[in-house]
């Protein structure tokens, strides 16, 4: 019989080494399935390679598909790391990015240096909204966040389902099916890097969030309340921290930095508010946070790892042939080795004799 119990110390030789037989392992596990439909195993891993980061065109890809994973699970490393466990950060990827929509409307015509600051605030704000009104729940009522967050979640995904199908919103001749708001101006779109077409200025923003996330949490009087509320939160409260207050702000913070995902996808990426380019992209951030041990420079690694699997999946399609289905299949036993890593680096399994 054996029973997980936690690590004291985290050892980063060991926690390395569990990451790096993750890999390992989902390959040959990945590889074994592949074999088994007849493809070439080669073949596919050099396209995934080369999908992910062959190319100035790939890494660029890989950096657009992970900079909506990295901030929801940044949004994920600030509540969870306070023991608050909220899983709205999908709901608010989408408030992000229709605050940021209206934010487009209410500020059009103004210049670049004040537009995109602004209809990322409008965004940022609508996901703090949905953070404060989860935190009031629960302050006031006792309701636990889970359920809260959850909940708002599909309130926010129907109200969106509205404004695009019947709404004020949707653009003339959508179908239930084909949800959409009509084109952005090409004056809205996110800056480009480097004269890409693809690489756009929000990549730079889970780098700067991830740098802003572990400076607060390690070094400031909030992050100790943050660690203090995940830790021991008696002891924050006979100090004298009013830990409604904290909760609120940790609330707060998280589903900014999940609706920021939202704005920087519509402006970056989507340029039309767009139901199914958002779906998923919170969950998948609570995941990347958990995958990198709830600290913000794991959740970068982690995500952009993540974010290349997805751009190389493409290349494992065309140049691997692989069937479409099998894609998300290696994907999923990848994430499951990486989930097993994870418990392995912060528990010890130990033996337990039968009384």
């Amino acid at each position: 019989m054996i029973r997980f119990e936690p690590r004291t110390e985290r050892d980063g030789l060991w926690t390395a080494a569990s990451f790096a037989m993750a890999v390992v392992a989902g390959l040959a596990v990945s590889a074994l399935l592949l074999a088994s439909t007849g493809a070439d195993v080669g073949q596919v891993f050099a396209a995934l390679v080369q999908g992910a980061a062959g190319s100035p065109k790939a890494l660029a890809t890989t950096l657009v598909k992970a900079t909506p994973i990295i901030l929801t699970g940044l949004a994920t490393v600030i509540a969870f790391r306070a023991q608050l466990w909220s899983i709205g950060q999908e709901g608010q990827v989408f408030a992000g990015a229709m605050g940021g929509y209206l934010g487009g409307q209410v500020l059009a015509g103004m210049p670049p240096l004040l537009f995109f600051p602004g209809v990322l605030a409008f965004g940022m704000a609508a996901g703090m909204a949905l953070g404060w009104l989860a935190a009031q729940l629960r302050n006031r009522f006792g309701v636990n966040e889970i359920i809260s967050t959850v909940m708002l979640n599909y309130l926010v995904i129907y109200l969106l389902s509205w404004l695009l199908q019947g709404g004020p919103w949707g653009e003339n001749g959508a179908t239930i099916s084909y949800q959409q708001s009509p084109m952005l101006p090409e004056d809205a779109f996110l800056p480009a890097l480097f004269g890409s077409n693809r690489l756009h200025a929000g990549v730079l923003l889970p780098f700067l969030a991830a740098a802003l996330c572990a400076v607060v949490i390690s070094r400031t009087p909030l992050g100790y309340e943050i660690r203090g509320l995940g830790y021991n939160p008696e002891a924050l409260r006979h100090k004298g921290v009013n830990i409604a207050r904290t909760v609120t702000i940790v609330m707060m913070a998280s589903g900014a930095l999940a609706a920021l995902a939202g704005a920087t996808e519509l402006f970056g990426v989507a340029h039309r508010l767009r139901a199914d380019n958002l779906v998923g992209l919170g969950y998948a951030g609570i995941i990347v946070g958990m995958i990198g041990g709830l600290r913000p420079l794991g959740t970068v690694v982690a995500g952009l790892f993540f974010g290349g699997l997805a751009s190389g999946a493409v290349y494992m399609r065309v140049l691997g042939d692989v069937p479409a289905s099998l894609v998300p299949a290696i994907q999923g036993i990848t994430l499951f080795f990486f989930l097993c890593a994870g418990v392995l680096a912060r528990y010890r399994v130990v033996r337990v004799a039968f009384q």
